[in-house]
């Protein structure tokens, strides 16, 4: 593990499962806005941040609106999206999480957190791991979103780490997309298929092992 001095964790879809809870926020404001929602829309909407995932919903509105409108639309889902959060306890953990923070912890790695919700921290306070950061990035200063490197590469620059001595882990195209541009080792969650570009991929982090990341 000589080669890397922190690891930067994506937050939904790889600690914690908070994707369902956007999906039902998601869905119900397409459908208020008379677009079909399903799993499969969803899909798209993966590692891409509030404004982005609306764009592409009302991309298949049968108008267009201004962005006074679009702005009031992002506060109603997230408003929505904040009243489902603010059940999670927890329990809500991934399997594996926790054991793979303490195992970086253990290693004298530095870790980071890059999630481009906006709710991030009132989700690690939720789970009772705000602590085991160093620094979460604030998605609120990220001028672009994934795959944009911004979020990566503003993590490592606070953590005072260099890029290349950074792994990231995402469970999104657009995340490891981002990983890989900001210039680090990219390890996935998830399907090895879709995501390719990563440089190893696992099913959970139940299969965390740093010794296998080089």
């Amino acid at each position: 593990m000589s080669r890397f001095a922190a690891v930067i964790f994506d937050l939904d879809g790889v600690i914690t499962d908070t994707a369902r809870y956007h999906y039902l926020a998601w869905k119900r404001l397409a459908e208020s806005q008379g677009v079909h929602f399903d799993e499969a829309f969803n899909e798209h909407l993966k590692g891409i941040d509030r404004m982005g995932s609306l764009e592409l919903i009302l991309a298949s509105a049968t108008r267009r609106y201004s962005d006074a409108e679009k702005l009031a639309l992002a506060t109603e889902k997230n408003e929505h999206y904040k009243e489902l959060i603010a059940t999670m306890t927890p329990s809500d953990l991934l399997p594996g999480a926790v054991a793979a923070l303490d195992d970086c912890r253990a290693a004298g790695l530095k870790i980071g957190l890059a999630s481009v919700s906006r709710n991030a921290f009132t989700v690690l306070d939720r789970l009772g791991i705000t602590g085991k950061f160093d620094y979460v990035v604030d998605a609120g200063t990220i001028a672009k979103g994934k795959p944009d490197p911004e979020i990566f590469l503003k993590a490592a620059r606070e953590l005072r780490v260099t890029p290349d001595a950074c792994f990231g882990v995402e469970d999104a195209v657009a995340g490891v997309s981002s990983i890989k541009a900001a210039g680090m080792y990219a390890v996935g969650v998830g399907d090895p298929q879709v995501l390719a570009a990563a440089d190893i991929v696992i099913p959970d982090l139940t299969q965390f092992r740093l010794e296998q990341y080089k």
